[in-house]
């Protein structure tokens, strides 16, 4: 039931002579406490809080005194007293609320610092569910909305990076705040306890298995706000989750100016591509344009991978993202700086590499101490006019299904090591994708076309004009084919034929397999069928 009620307009100027300090990261607190003290503030603290201001010297009040009940239940009840809402939620301009603080003994609390339990920090670090559980904070979140409603009087503080903004207005306006600061900091505190909820909530959704809960919640902290997005005209800004998994979001930027919307996009599909690829195993490089490949493989080094990689599409590398799978070194370094290169992405890098990449001032460097694990579950979310698309993350790997050969010819073991090659890069190719594959690295590479045949088409041609550039013969011919769904007709199949593919890798499923199946046959090539598709849009 909505309430209303006859108020008087909130005021410009409120002194502040309460503060309620009760915070569990206590960054900056003794600045702050000093500040305030200094100025006449009251003080009435919490449990560690109070103790830490008592250990400064400095007069403050437990807030039992406020509400004449000790803290009990180790503390989870302290501050759900009506001494502490009625002190944060009490209008002052309003006479029925004046009278009923005054009779119940119930003075304002005109400023609010709290920040709460570290429920992400412990949920990211793997804190077991009890442990997880122990950390959702119930008192904070009250106390932070009761204050924010109420902004009118009540100035809220959730950041420790806004209590040096606070204290010098505090200081040039004799003890009082202004309108506009508190309404800013009250929606701060609206998107603090909005965020907290969402992390809590998404957690238990996923520790009672619910994938799609009646009411869902995103969040994130702003970690860069940007120039613009994908074009000029657009805002855009770059948000951290409380995911933890390496990559652009928390990669560390050792050089280079600032990232683009474009750039942080393009960067984290190359990093989720050629984590793909296991390092203890081989050295892989993925160069991407607009989100899309135009050179991946791998080798028995990083330099061998990326002069593979640049050679199946010279044309399209020219600005693009490269993203390596092992600790650069100088040699692929001074190779990659060749070629006007947007970012560099990588587990780590040599000072050698480091100091290469150095010299080309506006090249980005990002390193991310590890790869992202390509089976990890995780939540990918989409916004549509009027709702969201949410969706698991696409965790298929090729080396964990069940290949089966479904032509009469059986794929050799250099074909077979192509193939699924081929199939781990077209899980990152927009749909519709074919890629082309030869001895470790692509060829080829068609993507985000209406029609499957015109992929396949596309990657042949862009073969046969990376030969024509490097003077060598096209590489599809004897080379391996995947497309991430079905072939639905066997003209897509016929097309790769026809550019030289001896076999073929695709999910199956479709109404014309036998037919698909049988144009193989017909042209001596072997198919093997993942039983999965990747679909990408």
């Amino acid at each position: 039931m909505a309430v209303s009620a006859n108020l008087t307009p909130a005021p410009d100027r409120v002194s502040v002579r309460r503060a309620l300090l009760s915070v569990f990261d206590k960054t900056g607190l003794e600045d702050l406490a000093r500040g305030l003290a200094a100025l006449g503030v009251e003080l009435v603290s919490t449990g560690g809080t109070r103790r830490a201001i008592e250990a400064l010297g400095l007069p403050v009040r437990d807030v039992s005194d406020l509400t004449g009940f000790p803290e009990i239940m180790d503390g989870r009840v302290k501050t759900l007293h009506p001494a502490v809402h009625g002190g944060l939620l009490g209008i002052r301009g309003d006479a029925a609320h004046a009278s009923a603080m005054e009779a119940h003994a119930i003075g304002g609390i005109d400023l609010l610092v709290v920040n709460l339990y570290p429920f992400e920090t412990v949920l990211a670090a793997g804190g077991d569910f009890a442990t997880v559980l122990e950390n959702i904070d119930i008192g904070g979140p009250a106390m932070i909305r009761a204050g924010a409603k109420n902004h009118a009087y009540v100035t809220v503080l959730t950041d420790p990076a806004d209590y040096a903004e606070t204290l010098n207005a505090l200081r040039a306006e004799k003890g009082e705040t202004s309108l506009t600061l508190r309404r800013r900091l009250a929606a701060k505190a609206f998107a603090r306890t909005g965020a907290y909820d969402a992390a809590v909530s998404n957690w238990f959704a996923g520790e009672v298995q619910d994938t799609t809960p009646k009411n869902r919640s995103f969040a994130g902290v702003l970690s860069q706000s940007l120039r613009y997005g994908e074009n000029p005209h657009q805002s855009a800004a770059l948000y951290r989750t409380g995911e933890v998994r390496p990559g652009v979001a928390a990669a560390r930027q050792l050089q280079g100016k600032e990232l683009s919307y474009n750039n942080i996009n393009d960067t984290d599909a190359a990093f989720e591509l050629v984590a793909e690829f296991d390092p203890a195993r081989t050295a892989a490089v993925a160069i991407i344009k607009h989100a899309n490949p135009c050179g991946v493989a791998e080798g028995r080094d990083l330099l061998s991978a990326y002069q593979k990689a640049l050679a199946c599409d010279p044309v399209s590398a020219f600005g693009g993202i490269v993203a390596v799978n092992r600790r650069l070194d100088a040699a692929a370094a001074e190779a990659i700086v060749k070629v006007f290169t947007e970012v560099i992405i990588a587990p780590e890098a040599d000072e050698d590499a480091i100091a290469i990449i150095a010299a080309k001032k506006n090249l980005r460097l990002l390193l991310t101490g590890a790869l992202p694990d390509p089976r990890a579950a995780g939540t990918l979310v989409k916004s549509i006019a009027g709702g969201l698309l949410v969706q698991s993350r696409d965790n298929g790997v090729v080396d964990d299904l069940d290949l089966r050969v479904v032509t009469k010819r059986q794929p050799s073991e250099a074909e077979l090591a192509d193939l699924r090659f081929a199939f781990r890069v077209a899980k990152h190719v927009k749909s519709n994708a074919i890629v082309y594959a030869k001895d470790g690295a692509t060829v080829g590479v068609g993507a985000g076309q209406m029609s499957r045949v015109d992929s396949a088409r596309i990657a042949a041609r862009k073969a046969e004009d990376a030969a024509a550039a490097n003077g060598g013969a096209v590489l599809t011919k004897g080379s391996v084919v995947a497309s991430d769904a079905f072939f639905p007709f066997a003209d897509g199949l016929l097309s790769a034929v026809e550019a030289g593919a001896t076999a073929v890798i695709q999910p199956g499923g479709s109404m014309r397999d036998d037919e698909v199946i049988r144009a193989a046959d017909e042209n001596g090539i072997a198919m093997v069928f993942t039983g999965m598709r990747h679909f990408r849009h």
